[in-house]
């Protein structure tokens, strides 16, 4: 642990010696946050990191040569001949204890008007399952239908830590065999106000955000979860985020395809319906797969079409992607493999005075990184195309919102299990919610086999694994 003097000392070389202004004035306990706050801080990283011009421009620049990308698209998954290969070698894949999942939770229910960890939304229609549950269902209900084990690794962020862990454990982990589930936590960055100070949040306290998405690939190499990985003999990694309830997680003709190109990184991808629609694009640059935001895409590049209308630039983002294990640990020994992005953000602060200041416009760069930035590093990347109604409904906003509402998110769940129930020959009437629980079918095929007679569903109804309470 390093002195007092020493921090000090690294400080003032830095030119953030502000952060031990109100030093004294704190309580033994404050003074200890502050300087474990400070010492967990890489100053040669953000030194460099604030050297670094802004890619945006550079990125936007890259427009005019964005191609479609290598794609699998919904007509080629769902041939016959193709999909069947794929599910085949997705399932050997799963059967013999070569897939994990990655869930990422390190979100706050913030914008749900929901003081928790995102996970622990309600979101069944019918039962009210929060989001973890039905996630973690969804993996397990796949590792029992191939008699197997799928190690499931939950990164949560510094916010969300305590109090996932908590919820989990005290629903035991909802089933999930222990020596198959791994906690980790994310790592965080601290946020510079116009002058490249560090920005303090309190007197004793910095203001410190979870590093992205990105951060994934750290926070397993340095919880030793990628390590664990490679010695279970794990090969594929399925990765995905806890607001998408509607995520085929470890679905057997992802991971199939993935398999077949021998690709390192496969990303699922929806249809854009809206040029300007707020996704992520994936394309191809110069041959290499890579995603353009939405924001650093002009409209013209965006609004281009093929001959026959359609988008040329089609491929959405939903943030599922599978990668191969031996990949993460290549990229996961190169600092530079994950660049950080810059975000402008409002951020309250502590001023020279020690008053607490909240600002009317955004005061501080936030810094993150994003796991799709991996892309262009992947050998064979391609991409795999989803019917959103099928496997992408992300819960992100609160009524009055038009869209990823929770309404909207349950009413999507409802439309799909109704559809999986009249394909199998029983009636469901319109508007009446209606849920199937992961663990009773974790899919329409399961479902299909598994269901028997049923009478007509007139009311709310959740099927529910008979092992379950209902």
């Amino acid at each position: 642990m390093k002195s007092l003097e020493q921090l000090s000392s690294t400080l003032d070389s830095t030119g953030q010696a502000h952060l031990l202004n109100f030093w004294d004035s704190l309580s033994s306990s404050q003074q200890q946050q502050l300087h474990d706050q400070i010492s967990g801080i890489d100053f040669e990283q953000l030194g460099s990191l604030l050297s670094q011009e802004s890619a945006g421009g550079e990125l936007s620049a890259l427009a005019d040569r964005a191609q479609p990308p290598p794609a699998i698209t919904l007509e080629q998954f769902h041939d016959a001949q193709a999909h069947r290969h794929a599910v085949e070698l997705g399932s050997d894949a799963i059967a013999s204890g070569k897939v994990a999942m990655v869930l990422t939770a390190g979100g706050q229910g913030s914008r749900l008007g929901f003081e928790h960890p995102k996970g622990m939304y309600p979101i069944g229609p019918v039962s009210g399952c929060s989001l973890y549950q039905m996630i973690i269902e969804k993996v397990l209900a796949r590792a029992r239908q191939f008699g197997s084990s799928i190690p499931l690794y939950v990164m949560t962020s510094p916010p969300t830590h305590v109090e996932s862990s908590n919820y989990l454990a005290e629903h035991d982990y909802f089933a999930y065999p222990a020596d198959d589930f791994r906690l980790f936590c994310q790592g965080v960055m601290p946020a510079v106000d116009s002058e490249n100070k560090i920005i303090l949040a309190e007197k004793h306290s910095l203001f410190l955000s979870p590093d992205g998405h990105g951060g994934a690939v750290a926070a397993l190499t340095n919880s030793g979860c990628l390590q664990e990985m490679l010695d279970r003999g794990v090969e594929f990694v399925f990765y995905g985020q806890v607001d998408n309830p509607l995520i085929q997680a470890c679905d057997p003709a992802l991971i199939g395809f993935h398999i077949a190109r021998q690709s390192e990184m496969t990303t699922q991808v929806v249809r854009k319906t809206d040029p300007l629609q707020k996704v992520g694009n994936v394309v191809a640059i110069d041959g290499r797969v890579q995603i353009i935001e939405y924001s650093d895409l002009p409209a013209e590049y965006a609004c281009r079409q093929n001959e026959d209308g359609s988008l040329r630039l089609w491929a959405g983002s939903i943030a599922v992607h599978v990668f191969d294990t031996a990949f993460l640990d290549r990229v996961s020994r190169d600092a530079a493999s994950l660049p950080f992005h810059r975000a402008r953000k409002k951020v309250t602060f502590v001023d020279r005075n020690g008053e607490k200041q909240i600002p009317v416009e955004p005061n501080a760069t936030k810094f993150e990184r994003f796991i799709f930035d991996l892309l262009p590093q992947a050998r064979n990347a391609i991409v795999c195309e989803v019917d959103p109604a099928e496997g992408f409904c992300a819960v992100k906003n609160s009524a009055p919102a038009e869209s990823e509402t929770p309404q909207h998110v349950k009413d999507a769940i409802s439309r799909l299990h109704r559809q999986w129930i009249r394909r199998a020959g029983v009636r469901a009437e319109d508007g009446v919610a209606v849920e199937i629980s992961p663990l009773f079918a974790v899919d329409e095929p399961q479902f299909a086999r598994r269901v028997q007679k049923m009478e007509p569903i007139c009311e709310p109804t959740y099927l529910v694994d008979p092992g379950q309470d209902s």
